[in-house]
C-alpha cells in the first residue's frame, strides 16, 4: 500500500521527519507518538543489534519498558522467519508478564513491539473495534486474510491498513537507526561505551549470583541423604536447565555487545566496496589476524566510521589514487592505519581530520597525521577496547551528569573548549559553562589541575 496516496499524507511525512531527525535515545518516544493515531499501546520497544550499547529502545508504561528483557525480544524474533508480514500475537512474555503484542520486523533485523494494541482513531476501522485476525502458521488469518493482513478481494481496512502503514513506516525508521549509528556522534559513542560497561557489569553479578546459588542447590540435592530418588533427580535436571537458561542469556548478551575483530573488517570492506567499483580509487585492505579479542560494539561501528572518514577525508586530495587501509588488534586497542599516496600534506588542522578526532576522543583514543612531502600521508587512530577505568570512577564521588563526566573525560584528554563543542555538538559558552561546574564540584582550581585529577 502506498502511503502517499492516502489521506492527511502531508501531515504524515511531516511525522515522520520528526521520528527520523530524532536522536538514537529518543526514537522510540518520537515512534510511539507517531503510530499511537494508528495502533494505541501501553508501551513500545525496539530491539535492533545494530545498536549495541542499547539494543532496546522503550517508550510508554514503565512496568512493562523497565523489566523488558534482551532475553524476551530474542525469542519473540527468533519466533519470526524473514521477511514475514506485521504479526498480531494473543500472548507473547514481555517484562515476565503476557501481553497481547503486535510485532514487525525490519529488512534490518530491527524487532518493533507493541504492548496491548488497539486500533487508533486514524485506524478507518469499519468494524467492531477489537483484534484483527491472529496469524496462524500457514500464513493465513483466522478471518480468512491473507498473512499481510488483507484479503485477496478486498482492501486493507481497519487495523489491518494500521498493521501495513505501520510497517511501511518501521522499515523508514529502522534504517534511519542504522545509517545514524554508522555516522554516531561523539555523545552517543559515550552513552553507548557507558552503557555497554553498565549492562556487562550486571550480566556478570547476575550470572556469579545465579551460577553460585543452583551450584549449592545441586550439591545439597546430590546428597545421599537428600528426598527420594525421583525428586531429587527432576530437581537436578530443572536446576541444570536454569543454568543452561542463565548462560545462554550472558553468552546471547555477549554476541550482541561484541563482534570478531576479522568479521568487523569484513563489514568495512563491504562499506568501502561502492568507492572500489564505481570510482577510480585503488583501495587496498590489510587482513587482520583471524583470531583475537573481539571488539566492543561500539568500537567495531566507531572504528568502521572513522576509516570511512579518513578515506573521504585522504582522497579530497588532489592526486589520490591509492589507499592503503589496515587495522589490527593488540588485545587492548583497535589499530588503524589509513595511508594514500598523495602529495603528504595533510594536517589535523583540516576540519574533515578535526571532526575525526572528536570522535576519536569520544572513544579516549588518539589520532595522529604522519605526512612526507611527496610520499603521502597516514592516519594512525588507537582506539582502546576498555572504556577508562579512572574516568569513570570519580564520576560517582563528585556527583557529575552525563553530559558532565564526558566535558571532563574530553578536557582530560586536552581538548581545548572549541574542540569539545565541536565533538559534542553542543556551543562553547555551554563547554565553558559545564567546566565551571566541573572545577567547583571536583574542586580543582585550574584546567590543568582537573584534568590530572580525572586521571
Amino acid at each position: 500500500m502506498n502511503i502517499l496516496l492516502q489521506p492527511h499524507s502531508i501531515e504524515l511525512l511531516e511525522r515522520v521527519d520528526l521520528v527520523l531527525s530524532s536522536p538514537l535515545l529518543g526514537v522510540a518516544a518520537s515512534l510511539s507518538e507517531l503510530v499511537r493515531p494508528l495502533l494505541g499501546h501501553s508501551a513500545l520497544v525496539i530491539f535492533t543489534e545494530d545498536c549495541t550499547g542499547r539494543p532496546q529502545k522503550k517508550a510508554g508504561d514503565p512496568r512493562i519498558s523497565d523489566r523488558v528483557s534482551i532475553a524476551e525480544l530474542d525469542t519473540l524474533r527468533c519466533s519470526l522467519p524473514e521477511g514475514s508480514a506485521p504479526r498480531w500475537l494473543a500472548g507473547a512474555m514481555i517484562g515476565a508478564e503476557v501481553h497481547p503484542v503486535a510485532v514487525w520486523l525490519a529488512a534490518t533485523g530491527a524487532l518493533l513491539v507493541l504492548t496491548d494494541p488497539e486500533p487508533g482513531p486514524e485506524s478507518e476501522s469499519d468494524e467492531t473495534p477489537g483484534r484483527p485476525g491472529t496469524v496462524t502458521e500457514g500464513g493465513a488469518s483466522e478471518d480468512g486474510a491473507s498473512e499481510d493482513g488483507a484479503s485477496e478481494d478486498e482492501p486493507e481496512t481497519g487495523p489491518d491498513r494500521s498493521l501495513a502503514v505501520i510497517g511501511q513506516l518501521w522499515e523508514l525508521v529502522a534504517a534511519g537507526i542504522r545509517r545514524q549509528v554508522a555516522a554516531a556522534p561523539p555523545a552517543y559513542l559515550f552513552d553507548s561505551r557507558a552503557a555497554s560497561a553498565e549492562r556487562a557489569r550486571v550480566i556478570a553479578d547476575l550470572t556469579d549470583a545465579h551460577a553460585t546459588t543452583l551450584e549449592s542447590l545441586l550439591a545439597v540435592l546430590r546428597a545421599r541423604d537428600a528426598s527420594p530418588e525421583a525428586a531429587r533427580q527432576n530437581a537436578i535436571d530443572l536446576t541444570t536447565k536454569a543454568m543452561v537458561r542463565l548462560r545462554a542469556v550472558s553468552d546471547r548478551d555477549r554476541s550482541l555487545s561484541e563482534e570478531p575483530v576479522a568479521q568487523a573488517f569484513e563489514r568495512l570492506r563491504d562499506d568501502l566496496r561502492p568507492l572500489v567499483r564505481f570510482g577510480d580509487l585503488d583501495v587496498q585492505f590489510i587482513e587482520p589476524p583471524l583470531n583475537g579479542r573481539a571488539l566492543p560494539g561500539e568500537v567495531a561501528h566507531a572504528g568502521r566510521a572513522i576509516v570511512r572518514g579518513a578515506v573521504l577525508a585522504l582522497i579530497d586530495q588532489e592526486g589520490v589514487g591509492r589507499v592503503r587501509v589496515q587495522w589490527d588488534c593488540d588485545g587492548s586497542n583497535l589499530l588503524i592505519r589509513v595511508r594514500d599516496d598523495g602529495p603528504g600534506d595533510l594536517t589535523t588542522d583540516v576540519p574533515s581530520v578535526s571532526r575525526l578526532a572528536g570522535r576519536v576522543a569520544a572513544l579516549s583514543g588518539s589520532l595522529e597525521v604522519e605526512a612526507t612531502a611527496g610520499w603521502g600521508s597516514e592516519m594512525v587512530v588507537t582506539l582502546p577496547l576498555d572504556a577508562p577505568v579512572a574516568a569513570l570512577a570519580p564520576a560517582a564521588e563528585w556527583g557529575l551528569s552525563p553530559r558532565e563526566q564526558g566535558v571532563l573525560e574530553l578536557v582530560a584528554s586536552g581538548l581545548r573548549n572549541r574542540a569539545i563543542a565541536e565533538a559534542l555538538s553542543i556551543s562553547e559558552n555551554t563547554v565553558k559553562f559545564h567546566v565551571a561546574n566541573l572545577l567547583r564540584k571536583v574542586g580543582a582550581s585550574t584546567r590543568a589541575e582537573l584534568a590530572s585529577l580525572a586521571r
